[in-house]
């Protein structure tokens, strides 16, 4: 838990730099580089206080000493002179440590005032250096303030959302821990909290810890998140942090590391032109978050595990390279697929909508199922400020992932499977659940259940549309709830038309010649159904599934494939009648009803007017 003292500390440093610095990246990186200036002259007091020497400024650096910088003697221009020379020299300081020289590595001054840098040195001058958790837990806060970290689509990963796939995960203390988009290192540290809590009983060695030290690694495509990772896993005790900037897609250096345990945030953004990966990824694609995904399955060990978060587009987009992966997924190791709502980025982003991915080759082995999970809530509002909040689906989550990854089915509103199979015949290979399931206001039939694709041939209208004509012949059906006219047809038939985009989901029967706009679905050629039966069904119950589908921001539609997945009951031709017939009376009452309400209000108009 961070210390307010140390947490106001912080804040103090930040509004002395904002005038100066306003962007909250680049104060991060003035604090991070003082801290660890002021840090090295600490091990060094420490050091001459036990009867040693000075390791970090010594011989030609000593002009840079810490307490040098801060005597009172010299003016505010000679201290900002000294103080940049120091920072732009420190990386060639050979008694420094190679992580201390990358730290340094094209750090400067953005500002060229001596009074903001004198109260800001003053302001570092209060913290003073311990391997202590709640130095680690200062850096943490310090990064928490990072909105956007670049312009590659990088969302800094709120804590809680790492802790849960961390947990989910489990990574252990002889695995090898890889995040191949390691941002600020936050899946590395969890990760090690996570193994030195779960290992409380019978603590680890310092050997032990050393080694679970050397087998977490992490690399990132930036300089500056190198740099801030690095600080940060060092204050969380980590005396030689494995970060390596590195671009996990276009080089081909590292492909060869496999790992136990991948967990990743990846960019979400590709950028213009799209990424050049090289030629060694089995999915042929130029998008960042598809070519992650496929890194991630590629370099996992045979029983190796992995969580990683993923724009929710993954899980329907019909391209190629997408359609590719999700099979690829289902085929290699993925086992549970966790849906966020949208917002859990906020305030660094308001609109993304992701899921997360859980890969095990041992558990996806023994099961024909896919797990889904609808999260709706993670404890916090979906407002800038993400407060808390009591709803919290994760801990229920949790524990039926758990429960799956020990072969029993939790049920739960949220909670949906889907066979692995179903995924694969699909002709998208969706892993959107909803594409599944639909709302069912029919309760339980001992019909069996067929698809709407498989009794009738489903079509689309004209891609050069008759633009309507008051006084055509032909009705000319649109996505629109009522139709207008046409004076040419492009059926002749019994038809259903379904509105595929605008009104998405609304339902008209017709027979004779007409005209439908290519966004529209008509419905041909039935097979063993009553057309007029088929048509009451779908106006029932097929608008409330595809909403749960539909696409599009500005124009909602929906794709084919869900119209032709949609399923239902069928019964046999002679209850499809006696059903018809049915309805037909209800309709008939409907109508009765109708006219007998439109009498009484007539009546009423009448008595206003004439008393």
């Amino acid at each position: 838990m961070l210390d307010q003292t140390t947490k106001r500390k912080l804040d103090s440093a930040r509004q002395i730099l904002v005038g100066k610095v306003p962007d909250p990246k680049a104060q991060v990186e003035q604090i991070t580089t003082a801290l660890v200036y002021k840090f090295m002259d600490d091990m060094d007091k420490e050091s001459e206080e036990l009867g040693g020497e000075a390791k970090f400024f010594a011989n030609g650096f000593s002009q840079y000493a810490w307490t040098k910088l801060l005597d009172n003697k010299l003016s505010g221009q000679e201290r900002l002179d000294l103080y940049v020379q120091a920072i732009t020299n420190m990386s060639k300081n050979p008694h420094i440590p190679q992580l201390f020289r990358d730290i340094f590595k094209g750090a400067f001054l953005p500002y060229n005032d001596p009074r903001t840098l004198s109260l800001f040195l003053k302001e570092i001058n209060e913290f003073n250096y311990e391997h202590s958790e709640n130095l680690g837990n200062a850096f943490e806060y310090l990064l928490s303030i990072l909105g956007s970290q670049g312009d590659a689509g990088q969302f800094r990963t709120p804590r809680h959302i790492i802790d849960f796939i961390v947990e989910v995960v489990d990574p252990k203390k002889n695995e090898t821990i890889l995040d191949p988009a390691c941002g600020t290192a936050g899946f590395l540290i969890s990760a090690y909290k996570h193994i030195l809590k779960t290992n409380k009983e019978k603590p680890l060695t310092p050997d032990e810890k050393l080694k679970l030290m050397n087998n977490l690694a992490g690399y990132d495509i930036s300089p500056d998140m190198v740099k801030l990772a690095l600080v940060n896993m060092y204050l969380h005790g980590f005396p030689e942090p494995k970060i390596h900037e590195y671009d996990s897609l276009t080089s081909e250096k590292r492909w060869d590391e496999t790992f136990d345990v991948i967990m990743a945030n990846p960019p979400f953004m590709t950028p213009r032109g799209g990424v050049v990966p090289h030629k060694r990824f089995s999915i042929q694609a130029n998008r960042a978050e598809v070519l992650f995904v496929d890194y991630i399955i590629e370099h996992l060990n045979i029983s190796g595990r992995g969580g990683i978060v993923v724009p929710e587009g993954i899980m329907f987009q019909t391209s190629n390279a997408n359609q590719s992966l999700r099979k690829k997924m289902v085929e290699d190791g993925l086992y549970a697929i966790v849906s966020l709502p949208v917002g859990i980025f906020n305030p660094y982003s308001a609109t993304i909508k992701t899921s997360v991915l859980f890969f095990d080759n041992s558990i996806s082995k023994k099961v024909k199922d896919i797990l889904f999970i609808n999260v709706e809530a993670d404890g916090y509002d979906l407002g800038a400020k993400r407060q808390k909040i009591e709803k919290n689906d994760l801990p229920e989550a949790l524990q039926v992932i758990t429960d799956w990854k020990n072969g029993k089915k939790n049920p739960s509103k949220k909670v949906f499977w889907v066979s692995k199979d179903e995924i694969l015949n699909h002709s998208e290979v969706s892993l959107n659940y909803k594409t599944y399931f639909q709302t069912d206001h029919r309760g339980k039939s001992k019909w069996e259940s067929v698809k709407l694709g498989d009794i009738c041939k489903i079509r689309t209208g004209k891609k050069n549309v008759n633009e309507g004509n008051p006084n055509g012949k032909y009705p000319f059906f649109t996505c629109a709830q009522n139709h207008t006219y046409s004076d040419v047809f492009s059926f002749d038939a019994e038809a259903i038309l379904i509105a595929g985009n605008g009104d998405v989901g609304t339902v008209t029967y017709f027979k004779g010649k007409f005209e439908a706009y290519q966004r529209t679905y008509v419905l041909t050629d039935f097979v063993n159904i009553e057309p007029k039966y088929l048509y009451f069904v779908l106006k029932n119950t097929l608008k409330d599934s595809v909403l749960q589908q539909k696409l599009g921001n500005t124009m909602a539609y929906i794709k084919l494939g869900a119209i032709q997945n949609f399923s239902f009951p069928l019964p046999p031709m002679e209850v499809q009648k006696k059903i018809m017939k049915k309805i037909e009376e209800r309709e008939n009452q409907i109508k009765e009803y109708e006219n007998s309400i439109h009498k009484l209000k007539e009546d009423i108009k009448v008595k206003i007017f004439s008393e």
